[in-house]
């Protein structure tokens, strides 16, 4: 397996606040990987800092042994936790806007999701309810032929038919050798499809391990793990 992402001595400071603080740690390929916490914990930053949003105040940040910049982003496919799209575009101008925008961008994957999940490439992203523009959103990032899928609650504020799809979508369209960061409040929707969780508390990694050595050591769940440590 490839080392997709090294961190050494990663902080990040805004002001007298620290959000990350001395963050040490790797993500190999071929993984989905959870990284939980709480809120203002330390995950948004992280992916901010990953996706070259942020600017590290001291440590080190690689993808691929590249330096977070434009070569890095090649390697990412990125969904925020917030809606970026023009909500006046049709589904098939955002895909246009993709395809021309990303080298890696595979148009007869993306309209084969449209098709599973119903979704008209007609339709406009204003007519569409919440669920819908988050399966939109999702499609577009796992159209394209990325190393690392960098995913910010995705299935955050969608009811539980739609996390399904979701988690469906994600599971059937990423390439084998790539990795998935998925960080969510919601473990027990996700927890049966990661294979490694990293728990971030204030700033700091408190734990990072596969899920099987976790239920084999704690004889629990990720999910009552979780609320055992962030309790």
């Amino acid at each position: 397996m490839n080392t997709l992402v090294t961190c050494k001595e990663l902080t990040k400071t805004y002001g007298s606040k620290t959000a990350l603080n001395h963050v040490s740690f790797e993500i190999e390929s071929g993984h989905i990987i959870g990284l939980l916490g709480p809120n203002g914990s330390g995950k948004t930053t992280f992916i901010k800092l990953l996706n070259g949003l942020l600017t590290p105040t001291s440590g080190e940040l690689y993808v691929k042994k590249l330096p977070v910049g434009i070569e890095s982003k090649k390697i990412i496919s990125y969904l925020p936790d917030q809606t970026y799209l023009n909500m006046n575009n049709t589904v098939k101008e955002v895909l246009d806007y993709f395809h021309a925008f990303y080298a890696d961008f595979d148009m007869e994957r993306a309209c084969q999701m449209l098709d599973s999940l119903h979704i008209s490439p007609k339709d406009r992203l204003k007519a569409m309810s919440k669920g819908t523009k988050e399966k939109v959103q999702l499609i577009l990032v796992m159209s394209r032929r990325a190393e690392l899928y960098v995913l910010d609650e995705p299935i955050a504020g969608v009811d539980p038919a739609a996390r399904d799809y979701i988690l469906q979508t994600i599971l059937t369209n990423y390439d084998p050798d790539a990795s998935i960061l998925i960080s969510t409040h919601l473990i027990s929707d996700i927890e049966n499809i990661l294979d490694q969780v990293i728990f971030i508390k204030e700033g700091e990694i408190f734990l990072q391990a596969s899920v099987d050595d976790i239920r084999m050591q704690h004889q629990k769940s990720i999910d009552a793990l979780f609320r055992e440590v962030f309790k």
